[in-house]
């Protein structure tokens, strides 16, 4: 039982870190973006986004170990918009859709 205790504490971590990890990533790429690409994707400005990829970085540092609480998907929902939305649409105006291609 011990054994089992400890792997899921060790996947509960891994997902956190990840989620952080992405969370960060989200947020050091609209930092590094030009402010009027945002409002000529048709997004929310450079501004509002940093604050709320910052907030999810915040929260998804404070929920590394209990990453599928509210907050935690909250957080990951937040950063995985910005990165399925916003930098597919800054990459296009910027000219770089085809660099940002998985």
């Amino acid at each position: 039982m011990q054994i089992l205790l400890g792997v899921q504490n060790l996947v509960a971590l891994v997902l956190g870190v990840t989620a952080f990890a992405v969370e960060v990533f989200a947020l050091v790429h609209a930092a590094r973006q030009r402010p009027d690409a945002f409002v000529a994707a048709g997004k929310l400005t450079k501004k509002v986004w940093l604050l709320i990829l910052g907030v999810c970085a915040l929260v998804g540092f404070v929920s590394l170990w209990n990453v599928l609480s509210l907050f935690g998907l909250l957080a990951i929902v937040g950063a995985g918009v910005y990165l399925a939305d916003v930098r597919p649409a800054i990459a296009q105006v910027l000219g770089r859709a085809r660099a940002n291609r998985w």
